[in-house]
């Protein structure tokens, strides 16, 4: 997908990138730079709320409660 700058060094997102990435009016846009490349990165509005689930499944209850299990019975050596 190709996006041309405007004169007032404006841009288009392009509407499939806007779906699939649920950008909307009004949403911010991080730009990094690395020197080599430029990426454009969609900030959601509530960033917490993005995260809510993306460790399910994953058992992190359990590997908790095995590290503090660890933990203590490093301590009482």
């Amino acid at each position: 997908m190709e996006t041309k700058i405007t004169r007032r060094w404006q841009t288009v997102i392009p509407a499939d990138i806007r779906h699939r990435y649920q950008i909307k009016e009004g949403d911010t846009l991080v730009w990094l730079d690395d020197g080599q490349m430029i990426r454009v990165v969609p900030v959601p509005a509530d960033p917490l709320a993005t995260l809510r689930g993306i460790g399910k499944g994953e058992g992190l209850t359990r590997k908790l409660l095995e590290s503090r299990r660890k933990d203590r019975e490093r301590e009482q050596q």
